[in-house]
């Protein structure tokens, strides 16, 4: 293909092929565009192709086609029939719309301004009141008319939700006060004036964290025979160092130069843009689209291009509005030392992942040194974040994790239960799809997993821990609607990873990540083994001995030792290490010029090997076993929030009977209910009352969690105090024989012998039963009290 006599350059990238590409998209979507055949077509054709504007269309080119994920996915295998074709007609359409309307509101603007000093002039040359009268007329109908501008901005820029961001403020707002109302969570140290960043978590939210992790031991642990252990909080440096977390496990941090508060730098310029998009509807489309494209590259931004950004846009720190520093790493472990001599540094541990690493080799001993296994952990992890105050319980610096680490062959990811989950179908965002205006599809696993033309989930292992996965959150009581699974993108993945997902799951917050299930490869066990020196590997036997060829390194010592002195130890470890390929080009090199640079890292530079040093050759051997590292499927779950998400799902609220009153309602699970059951007497009777205490102690026998009440507050306000705790069922006493179960989100009563209350109930807590089948089972009870 020629190239056409006017290219494109939109400054800082060269995006001809890419338009190329976009030119074949419009001759697509637009079939009577006939000016593209040999693409020697100038850009305006392009630009005329859309209806928007010359300014308009080359902002979105520069921005679709930089060196961004979205843009780059966009523009890559573009087919007539690819998603991507009605993704660009959508976003083109939104971007236009929003464009228009900006410009718009622009132009109406100038023109209220006008006219509001004409009137302004009109008063002070004190001129007839028809002619004010009219004037100021005119510049009502002007800002009505700005107004709808900015009402149908608005609504352009948030989507459509019709108010959405403000509802979803309400909504947090209403869950956190009847959380920290009814003591599911307070912050900690309250009467000193509390800590950003940790909470206590009361009764109620101590009963409901109990019940998850129950649930998550049987659901992993037993059913997947894992090997649960429990390992320190406080970590020494040297394993931390290995594992990169001493070097790398950083953010960016700025610091308010008067006060010296730090606060996340990407977070304040995220801040800053979607304020700025979302709030401040004046500003130019041009800007709007400058906002959006630092958004999108946010994640990849350097310490200096973050630093650059704050500068420009004159972002201050929250509160203060002092100046700000430029950004700087700053490490989020809590450092401490271990012993009172404070020698040994050792840090809280940042996740509970590294004390099953270092415990590999004995765990694969107590598995029969056997693959696959898992090994469990639930425990306390501590991060020392910047913690925004309308993040709650999202961002904390001390919080519960629960990780499995599942070592596998990597030459063999098969699971043997797969098909145990390959029918599910859930929303998947697979990282191709992860572009503007474009949103997590259904997708079954079987389909993620094996299909050839559109397999997105590595592996088999990995793909049964995201099917698992789901079932575990919606069991929890997690909508499936706001559950997603999102692939990484390449720029978030680490160097080693094979394949990562997150559980996403949305809430007032938007989309928060709660457990990431991640292909690590075997980097953990070969850094620690590395640091360590103690090998952790598995072995896999051979049914008859193999004959293969290996490679041979044989250093001299007697020759290091002479050249290299104390450094000997470090230059042997260095020619061993070397893989196949380096040894055999040192092989080449020193046959035909008799010596080599050679790099060793761990003394920091090069030095010359010669001929007498090493020897370096091939073998043929015969094995009778195969040693390798294994690799880690790793599925990390946020416990906390989890919960949270969970309480979000679970709210509700409910109008009284006479509809004055709001009631608040957690529909809780009874598998995650903090309380299973409440046992009220009707009335403040003796007889009632011994009732009640002989159900108690019935409950109590069977297990299952529940609370008495006996004042003499009205059974409906008693019903709405449980309801707000989530209370799935409530055993009314109103005779000496029977009682009344009452369910807490439909309001229906059954009515059961005294002797069976107990057992029914746990029946449903447990699982065994549903609330449909004893409905359909027992007589019915009508009480206009269950509706109160």
């Amino acid at each position: 293909m020629r190239h056409p006599p006017d290219r494109v350059d939109s400054g800082r990238y060269r995006v001809w092929p890419k338009l190329c590409r976009l030119y074949r998209t419009v001759k697509i979507l637009n079939p009577q565009t006939t000016s593209f055949v040999g693409f020697n077509t100038p850009l305006e054709t392009l630009q005329q192709s859309f209806s928007l504007s010359s300014t308009l269309r080359m902002r979105i080119l520069n921005f679709l086609t930089s060196s961004i994920p979205l843009g780059h996915a966009l523009f890559t295998r573009l087919t007539p029939s690819s998603p991507s074709f009605s993704l660009l007609r959508r976003f083109t359409s939104t971007m236009a719309a929003e464009d228009n309307l900006r410009q718009a509101l622009s132009a109406k603007l100038s023109e209220v301004e006008r006219q509001g000093n004409q009137v302004r002039a009109l008063k002070q040359s004190g001129a007839a009141k028809p002619e004010l009268n009219a004037a100021i007329e005119a510049l009502n109908a002007l800002k009505l008319e700005k107004a709808t501008i900015e009402k149908d901005l608005q609504a352009t820029i948030s989507g459509g939700d019709g108010g959405g961001s403000v509802n979803k403020e309400a909504l947090r707002q209403a869950v956190v006060n009847t959380l920290e109302r009814r003591l599911f969570y307070i912050p900690s140290f309250k009467i000193y004036g509390g800590v950003a960043g940790l909470y206590d978590y009361g009764p109620p939210g101590c009963a409901v964290k109990s019940n998850v992790l129950g649930f998550w031991r049987q659901h992993f642990v037993l059913e997947e025979n894992m090997l649960e252990v429990d390992c320190p909080c406080v970590t020494p440096e040297v394993v931390l160092k290995a594992s990169g977390h001493v070097d790398k496990f950083t953010d960016l941090m700025v610091k308010d130069e008067v006060s010296g508060t730090c606060f996340r730098a990407d977070h304040l310029l995220k801040d800053y843009c979607k304020d700025k998009l979302e709030k401040d509807l004046r500003i130019t489309s041009e800007m709007a689209m400058e906002l959006k494209e630092v958004l999108a590259k946010l994640d990849v931004l350097s310490a200096e291009e973050l630093g650059q950004c704050i500068k420009k846009y004159g972002i201050t720190a929250p509160d203060t509005m002092n100046p700000l520093s430029d950004p700087y790493p700053f490490n989020l472990m809590f450092q401490t030392s271990i012993g009172p001599s404070g020698v040994s540094t050792g840090y809280m541990r940042p996740e509970t992942a590294q004390g099953i690493f270092v415990n590999f080799r004995d765990l694969y001993y107590y598995n029969g040194n056997k693959l696959p296994f898992a090994a469990a952990q639930i425990g306390q992890a501590f991060r020392n974040e910047v913690i925004s105050p309308r993040q709650g319980l999202l961002r904390v610096r001390e919080f519960t994790l629960a990780e499995i680490e599942h070592f596998v062959d990597p030459e063999d990811k098969s699971h043997p239960k797969f098909s145990d989950v390959a029918h599910l179908e859930f929303l998947m965002f697979p990282r191709d799809e992860q572009k503007p205006g474009q949103s997590a599809r259904v997708i079954s696993l079987r389909e993620a997993v094996s299909s050839k033309d559109s397999k997105v989930v590595d592996n088999e292992t990995l793909g049964y821990f995201i099917g698992r996965v789901y079932l575990f959150l919606t069991s929890l009581g997690i909508d499936k609607n706001r559950l997603r699974f999102r692939q990484h993108l390449a720029n978030e993945m680490a160097h080693y990873a094979q394949d990562c997902w997150d559980a996403e799951i949305e809430t007032s917050y938007g989309w928060i990540e709660c457990v990431g299930i991640a292909d690590r490869s075997a980097y953990d066990l070969k850094a620690h083994s590395e640091k360590s020196r103690v090998d952790l590997e598995a072995q896999e036997k051979y049914s008859e001995p193999r004959e293969v060829e290996k490679l041979v390194i044989s250093p001299v010592k007697k020759m290091i030792g002479l050249s290299f002195k104390g450094d000997q130890k470090k230059v042997l470890e260095a020619l061993e290490a070397m893989k196949e390929e380096e040894a055999l080009k040192m092989k080449t090199d020193l046959a035909s010029k008799g010596e080599v640079e050679f790099y060793v890292c761990t003394l920091g530079k090069t030095i010359t090997v010669n001929s007498s040093m090493v020897t370096i050759s091939k073998e043929k051997k015969k094995e009778h076993q195969r040693v390798f590292t294994p690799s880690v499927i790793e599925p990390s779950f946020g416990i906390g929030r989890i919960i949270y998400c969970l309480y979000e799902h679970s709210y509700y609220m409910r109008p009284s009977k006479d509809g004055n009153e709001q009631f608040n309602v957690f529909r809780f699970p009874p598998l995650v209910a903090p309380i299973k059951c409440t046992v009220f007497p009707l009335v403040q009777k003796q007889e009632y009352e011994e009732v009640s205490k002989i159900i108690s102690k019935s409950l109590t026998a069977s297990g299952i969690s529940h609370k008495i009440d006996i004042t003499g507050t009205s059974i409906g306000k008693r019903y709405a105090r449980t309801d707000e705790l989530g209370v799935p069922f409530a055993i009314t006493v109103d005779s000496t024989s029977s009682v009344t179960i009452r369910e807490r989100d439909s309001k229906d009563q059954i009515r059961v012998n005294v002797s069976e209350a107990a057992s029914v109930v746990k029946d449903i807590a447990e699982g065994v039963r549903t609330w449909a089948d004893v409905w359909s089972t027992f007589p019915h009870h009508s009480s206009g009290s269950a509706d109160e």
